[in-house]
């Protein structure tokens, strides 16, 4: 008890001013802490969803402008093929719409899908200028995507559904579509996208 007419604050009654100050500041850094970790989900979230809807777009652009392309395979076949092949993991074909622009003005292009392995994995984009030889060659990605690290691809076939192949220089066709499934990874968990069916138009059937 402070002794009559003497100011100031006891040692008590600082003690436990202090305390609440300090149980205050505790419960405003962590609402702070707690308002940081939401806005960087929030922002983490927002920078995925715009990756995959630029990724889908470029994939539909390229598929949706296949084309019928006939040509060598090598400088030993006499007679042309279609140039398109696809496989549930990789699907190699020829774009008007190429989705890596090239150097020069190129009206057809041969490009590749697939998720490759080793020391840049990733969803890889492969491309090649047409007329030439080996035009589905495991040449050099232009781009690699390491947050997709699983992609399917199914062709659609009139009146028969959907396969899991398609050979065009047996099929002397394209598929009247493509269905790409891609598997992104985000902090290490592997998520599986809708379906992506892209219609190819200018198919040939």
């Amino acid at each position: 008890m402070k002794p009559r007419g003497a100011q100031g604050f006891t040692l008590i009654e600082l003690v436990l001013a202090l305390t609440i100050v300090a149980l205050m500041v505790t419960v405003l850094f962590a609402g702070v802490r707690v308002g940081l970790k939401a806005w960087q989900r929030g922002e983490d979230r927002a920078a995925y969803l715009q990756h995959g809807r630029s990724l889908t777009q470029l994939v539909e652009e390229s598929l949706g402008g296949t084309a019928p392309f006939m040509g060598l395979p090598d400088d030993i076949t006499v007679s042309p093929i279609m140039f398109f092949k696809g496989d549930t993991d990789k699907v190699s074909f020829v774009t008007m719409a190429p989705p890596m622009p090239l150097p020069a003005p190129i009206p057809f292009v041969a490009v590749t899908f697939s998720v490759d392995a080793g020391t840049s994995p990733g969803f890889a984009i492969r491309e090649k200028a047409l007329p030439n030889f080996d035009p589905f060659e495991a040449v050099a990605p232009a781009v690699v995507d390491p947050m997709v690290t699983g992609v399917k691809f199914r062709y659609f076939r009139t009146g028969g559904g959907w396969e899991d192949s398609w050979d065009a220089a047996t099929e002397l066709a394209l598929p009247q579509a493509v269905e790409v499934t891609l598997v992104t990874t985000v902090d290490g968990r592997p998520k599986l996208g809708a379906p992506i069916q892209v219609a190819i138009r200018m198919n040939t059937q």
